[in-house]
This record gives C-alpha cells, structure tokens and sequence, in this order.
C-alpha cells in the first residue's frame, strides 16, 4: 500500500533523531509535521487530521504519557499512536497502554520496523488489514515487504526459512503440524523428512538464539507454534 499522503506527526525533542525519522519517512513518501514539546504535539494532534502520531515518552513540560491521556480522555482523539522511549520494562508499556497508546518502540530502534508498525496502524484504523503484517512478541513480518524484524533487529532469512515463519506466524497462536508444513512449503511431493527439520534449526537460529527467549515452540507430537503471541 503506498505511504503517499499519508500524514504524520512525530514528537521528539532530540533534533538530530527527529531529522532522521523524518527523512526516512518523507523518503517512503509520508508528509511530516514535527513538535518538540508536549504542548505543542497537543496543539497539532488537536488542530490537524494526522493518520498516526509518533510520541515520544520523554518531552519538556508535558511528558508523552500525559500528552497520550489528554488526546484521548479530553480531546477524544482517536488518532493512532506508537509511544517512543528508551524505557523497556513491562510497566512503562502497560502504562503506555493505558494512557491509550496503540503501539510501543523501544529506542534504539530500526526505521524500517517504524515505517513497518506506523502502516499496520493506519491499516487497522482504515478498516482495511490486510494479513501481509504479523506480530508476535517483539517479532515483526511484513510479508509484502519481505521484512523480518525482532527486538528492532533486521532478520536476514533465506527464502524457505521466511515462508515457514510466515506460515507459523499466520496460524499463531495455533500449532501447526510438519505434514501441515511440509504441504504448504512443497505440496505433495515433499523432500525426505531431514529438509523440515534442517530448515526449522536454521530458522531457530536466526529468530531465537540471538536473543533472550524463545518464539519458536516445539509441540511434542503435534509440530510448531510461534509463542509470545500476545507479549506486547
């Protein structure tokens, strides 16, 4: 889907990152209006018709979980948000979330995985998702971009290691049985049995082992599940 007039606002007062986003966003075709502070991100949140806002937790005056609440329990502004900030415990998000923030960004971050995150929102609040965006714990899969993203970590997958994530992560949080797999991947005529189980151990390894807990699960007897479905 193209980002061309899509409006956003982002909410930093660190200039040199929000020079960056900025650019980044304005490069995939978005339009950018910016604010430094919180008063000022109110008053354009209020006064414009932004698709997403892109808020910073830590602002001068009014920090962006008081801008957050105000938007949503003053202004009635249903505006989708993603919450920046370099707080990653469990609590700052659940505040985030109950202050009304639809999505949450850990500093440092990718900016494809921003650009990522800022489309699915505008998907959502248009009415129109599409299953080419998945999301389980911190693993993000734009399946029309080719893009893999954990933890704000580019993925680099080989072409049958992403479609068996894209397969798991469709189905999630369902089990997904290896003749399941095995029919989906090559149809009825699949490989011997060692091509599955080589293709999970390199994806394993890419999507788990450099981090600190694991997605992919094994079911004994039943096949596999991407886990954490529901951890942001």
């Amino acid at each position: 889907m193209s980002s061309t007039n899509r409006f956003v606002l982002l909410v930093e007062d660190h200039r040199d990152l929000a020079a960056t986003v900025g650019d980044y966003l304005e490069g995939l075709g978005y339009r950018v209006d910016f604010a430094a502070d919180g008063l000022s991100a109110l008053h354009l949140a209020v006064t414009e018709d932004f698709d997403v806002i892109v808020l910073d937790l830590n602002l001068p005056g009014i920090d962006g979980l008081e801008v957050c609440r105000r938007l949503r329990k003053e202004a009635r502004k249903s505006t989708p948000i993603i919450m920046l900030t370099a707080r990653d415990q469990l609590h700052d998000k659940l505040t985030g979330f109950e202050v009304g923030a639809d999505d949450y960004l850990v500093k440092p971050f990718e900016l494809q995985e921003l650009a990522v995150r800022i489309e699915a929102l505008i998907r959502r609040e248009q009415g129109t998702v599409s299953e080419t965006i998945y999301r389980a714990g911190d693993l993000t899969l734009d399946t029309e971009r080719e893009i893999a993203i954990r933890a704000g970590k580019r993925l680099t997958l080989s072409p049958r290691s992403f479609d068996i994530l894209k397969i798991l992560m469709r189905r999630s949080p369902a089990v997904v049985s290896r003749r399941e797999l095995e029919k989906e991947l090559w149809g009825d005529d699949p490989p011997d049995s060692d091509a599955l189980r080589s293709h999970i151990y390199n994806l394993r390894r890419i999507v788990d082992k450099p981090f600190d807990h694991d997605l992919i699960e094994t079911v004994a007897g039943r096949g596999f599940r991407i886990g954490d479905a529901a951890l942001e």
